[in-house]
């Protein structure tokens, strides 16, 4: 179908005013938060009804017309980058908080609900929606549902999968479906598990029925500074070995230090190699004797320092100032690659010192920054894109991230998702048996393969054509990785 065709067939389902066609127009979505890939769709689509969306689905489906699914554009692995044959489907118009039912500790919304406005919408009632990605004033939950997403706070309360009841989700085809239920559990497959994280792959997703949590009674957070990256590192081991989860353990390393301090004057010693942020919540009782089990685990930790935050101000500064690392690191030069892997917190200390000895091999600095408790990483590769040749030095500084992530007993992602950013190292992580098994899944929900098509799952001709090996979790290819 040409694009003229197209627009026409589309003019019977939107008013022309939700169907973009200009080059102008459409630059604004050429990209998600991964900003050194750009593509320009071929047309882009603004509805503003369920029914809309099936009928778009149709069309796409009838003529196999690839359609990208995109939110707030905040994703950082590429996952809503257009496809120039393709239709993007924007889905800003869906943002109402369609109920809230405190009795059941729910709420109801459309995709395009901010992550942060659900707790602004419930704090009257003293209840508040868990995952926090950095993002949270910006990203929207149909976007956190299409990756996942987690947050600060995923240590103790989890990601987004295990923070939702129930999707409606408009298939390929048009039909639309509902999955999970209002209850806790719900008959037959764990198909809400499956859609999420799913990156637009197998659905778009249309309304998504959010639990809620009561606010703790009390919240403390310490913040811990060292004069060595592997003695934070450690920290964080000792700290969840001594039986503590606390709601959130982060860390960040001296360049990420010196860059969120001078954005957000967060009082970060600037003196230290790194700093380790440890919020404990909960009744008044069970948080004080976690905080000085904290202590005593830090005492032998060998400190510069740490401290309690004195008051709810202090405490929103010490995350403030985490949470501002990404745009702050910003500052330090014109281009950075934000990475995504995970790893067994065991090996945390050992990683952030290969990482150190990459970033000197490919010789661009590097900033941590990331959810130690979980062995999140989040290394930020500093780069500069004018620099003939430095954005694919970036590229590869990452993908040895990856592989050492995987090497290490890890993932390639966390709760970025794989989005084009990390589709080869797919091939390095899963064997050929596996990622055949996820194109059978993603052939049972979209035969046709117009959605998303080219993301999150590589092909096997692919990984062929790389020469990609699958490493098992426990492989030692590399001698400086046999202390795991």
């Amino acid at each position: 179908m040409k694009k003229m065709q197209l627009i026409a067939a589309l003019q019977a389902i939107l008013p022309e005013s939700a169907i973009l066609s200009s080059k102008e127009s459409q630059k604004p979505f050429e990209c998600d938060g991964l900003s050194a890939y750009r593509q320009l769709p071929l047309l882009t689509v603004l509805p503003d009804t369920i029914e809309q969306i099936q009928a778009i689905c149709k069309l796409c489906n009838q003529q196999q017309i690839p359609l990208v699914a995109r939110g707030a554009g905040t994703g950082l692995s590429g996952g809503a980058l257009p496809h120039e044959e393709g239709i993007l489907l924007n889905l800003a118009k869906f943002n109402q908080i369609l109920s809230i039912d405190i009795p059941n500790r729910s709420v109801r919304v459309q995709p395009g609900v901010r992550n942060l406005a659900i707790s602004e919408a419930v704090a009257q009632y003293g209840l508040y929606y868990a995952p926090d990605p950095s993002s949270q004033i910006a990203c929207t939950i149909g976007g956190n549902v299409a990756e996942n997403s987690g947050g600060v706070h995923c240590l103790k309360y989890g990601l987004t999968v295990h923070n939702i009841l129930e999707l409606k989700v408009v298939m390929a085809d048009g039909e639309l479906l509902t999955i999970g239920s209002q209850a806790y559990d719900s008959a037959g497959f764990d198909l809400l598990a499956l859609m999420t994280g799913s990156e637009g792959l197998l659905g778009i997703i249309v309304e998504v029925t959010v639990k809620l949590l009561p606010k703790p009674e009390r919240t403390q957070v310490i913040l811990a500074a060292f004069d060595d990256v592997a003695k934070a590192g450690r920290a964080v081991a000792d700290i969840i070995a001594a039986g503590i989860i606390p709601a959130g353990l982060e860390m960040m390393d001296k360049l990420a230090i010196q860059a969120a301090e001078a954005f957000v004057h967060a009082g970060y010693p600037l003196e230290a190699e790194a700093i380790l942020l440890c919020e404990i919540d909960g009744n008044n009782e069970e948080v004080s004797e976690h905080i000085m089990k904290v202590h005593h685990v830090l005492e032998n930790s060998d400190p510069i320092s740490f401290a309690t935050a004195e008051s709810e101000q202090q405490r929103n500064l010490f995350w403030a100032g985490r949470k501002a690392a990404f745009p702050a690191v910003g500052r330090l030069s014109p281009d950075y690659y934000c990475m995504d892997g995970t790893i067994p917190k065991q090996h945390l200390a050992a990683v952030l010192q290969e990482i150190q000895r990459l970033s000197r091999h490919h010789e661009l600095a590097v900033a941590n920054v990331f959810h130690a408790g979980d062995g999140n990483l989040h290394p930020l590769i500093l780069y500069d894109a004018n620099n003939a040749g430095e954005l694919v030095k970036a590229e590869h500084f990452g993908a040895d991230i990856l592989k050492l992530c995987v090497q290490a007993g890890g993932s390639i992602t966390g709760e970025h998702g794989v989005g084009i950013e990390k589709i080869d190292q797919m091939c390095n992580q899963f064997a050929t048996d596996e990622l055949a098994q996820f194109h059978s899944v993603k052939a049972a929900f979209d035969p046709q393969g117009i959605l998303n098509p080219g993301k999150a799952v590589p092909t096997l001709h692919r990984c062929a054509e790389l020469g990609a090996m699958h490493v098992h979790h426990g492989e030692l290819p590399h001698p400086e990785l046999e202390r795991f």
